[in-house]
């Protein structure tokens, strides 16, 4: 062969070998873009903070995959123990880091946050608005403006032990004593008596065995909220503090309620003494063991109560609306919301979430007792399991239930004045009046 044929040959050779790196070349491209695009994909998500072990957890778990087939976005969801939930929100609201894109947070802490939250008004129509249980909607609105979306409420009502109340020797022996017919009560005599009534040694071995009913004692927010539930149904209206910021609690209403509690306790005798280190945890399991005659508790214990497996007196509770005292029916709203960070990198379709967990309402209503829409109310409390939705609805509907004060130093006012001179009195240590009268100076400094 020539040496200009040869060089033909190598010339065609590396074309072709040109020809093969620009093929491969392009197609190596073709797949880093293929790669690209399937990550971007991938990346498509929104991250939901929520408690640890509760039902928004459970509902969002149940319904990330539906969520995910609707709009394409997958629900990365990261939990914390309660009061972590706190902590973490908190943080990536003040550094702006994007981290979370929803939160599902305890009322207790919309003041400290709502600053860090976007408005919902745009989302929230009338139609959402109407069908909210009362306290939900004004719980969640801070200046007007609305900042979150209630998953459910729930407040304290009256629990009690049907076989006792309906046995015809109590009644006849009651009503010898007392003068008036045995039902569940409605007023704080009623109440107290009734309570005194039932504590009693049932085997004549020198110990209580039952008690009429307890009081929260431990040193946290529930004895506030207790407290609270008391000192609205004597009066009070605003909570705590009023709207020009004048501090409320050491006024009448406030000292007839701790009165009230301390009388319950340590005049009567009607609760336990351990109540000291209850809340209502353990006021509620000791209802189950059959050791309570009544309890005013959160609603959504009334589903383990008639749990056999978890209630040793399943079969026997009954419900009625939160006691009233002399300025009638009143009690605490306890609303969870669902909130957007306004750090959050992805809002609109968080609100686009917010919307579709408003749409599944009821699955919270499934997992826990209680829901914030009233259509969710009506609809199951025409079922069997569900008698204590009416006592909820109407004690949120009484003339003094109120939410607790919207001001951003509520954890701090509740855990180092309103706890501490709770337990002073309950312990025997202050008066109502000389308790509140500290509390209250405590709490004008911090607002100050």
């Amino acid at each position: 062969m020539s040496r200009k044929k040869n060089n033909v040959l190598i010339y065609f050779m590396v074309l072709i070998m040109v020809f093969f790196v620009l093929v491969m070349g392009c197609e190596n491209q073709s797949s880093e873009i293929n790669i690209s695009n399937n990550e971007k994909s991938e990346d498509k998500h929104i991250t939901v903070l929520i408690e640890a072990g509760s039902p928004a957890f459970t509902v969002a778990k149940n319904t990330a995959e539906e969520f995910k087939k609707r709009t394409g976005y997958e629900v990365k969801i990261e939990t914390a123990p309660y009061i972590d939930v706190f902590d973490k929100l908190r943080s990536a609201v003040a550094s702006g880091s994007g981290e979370y894109d929803v939160a599902t947070i305890d009322i207790l802490w919309f003041p400290s946050l709502v600053k860090g939250m976007i408005s919902i008004d745009d989302i929230a129509t009338d139609e959402i608005k109407n069908d909210l249980l009362p306290k939900t909607l004004e719980g969640g609105k801070y200046k007007e403006k609305l900042y979150g979306l209630p998953a459910w409420t729930d407040c304290k009502i009256l629990f009690y032990r049907k076989d006792l109340f309906e046995d015809s020797k109590e009644k006849e022996s009651f009503k010898k004593i007392y003068g008036y017919d045995l039902n569940p009560p409605k007023n704080w005599k009623e109440y107290r008596d009734i309570a005194k009534f039932f504590t009693r040694d049932t085997n004549n071995d020198g110990k209580v065995d039952i008690y009429g009913t307890s009081v929260f004692g431990e040193n946290n927010g529930d004895s506030v909220c207790s407290w609270l539930d008391y000192s609205v149904q004597a009066g009070a209206k605003p909570v705590v503090v009023d709207e020009k910021g004048e501090v409320l609690i050491n006024k009448e209403p406030y000292v007839e309620a701790l009165q009230f509690i301390s009388d319950i306790l340590n005049k009567d005798k009607s609760a336990p003494p351990e109540a000291l280190e209850m809340s209502s945890a353990e006021t509620a399991e000791m209802f189950w063991n059959g050791k309570l005659a009544m309890m005013l508790a959160w609603g959504h214990f009334y589903v383990p109560s008639n749990d056999p497996q978890k209630s040793n007196v399943a079969g026997k509770v009954g419900t009625a609306p939160m006691i009233a005292g002399d300025a009638g029916v009143g009690s605490i709203p306890g609303p969870w919301y669902q909130i957007i960070p306004s750090s959050s990198k992805n809002q609109d379709i968080a609100k686009r979430y917010l919307l579709f967990l408003y749409e599944k309402n009821s699955l919270y209503m499934d997992e826990f007792g209680v829901a914030a829409r009233k259509s969710v109310f009506e609809e199951y409390s025409k079922k069997t399991g569900y008698e204590h939705l009416k006592s909820i609805s109407d004690s949120l509907s009484g003339a003094q239930s109120q939410n607790r004060p919207a001001v951003a130093e509520w954890t701090q006012i509740e855990s180092e004045a309103l706890v501490p001179a709770i337990q002073q009195v309950l312990i025997g240590n202050k008066s109502p009046k000389e308790a509140l009268d500290w509390a209250a100076k405590q709490v004008k400094a911090m607002l100050q």
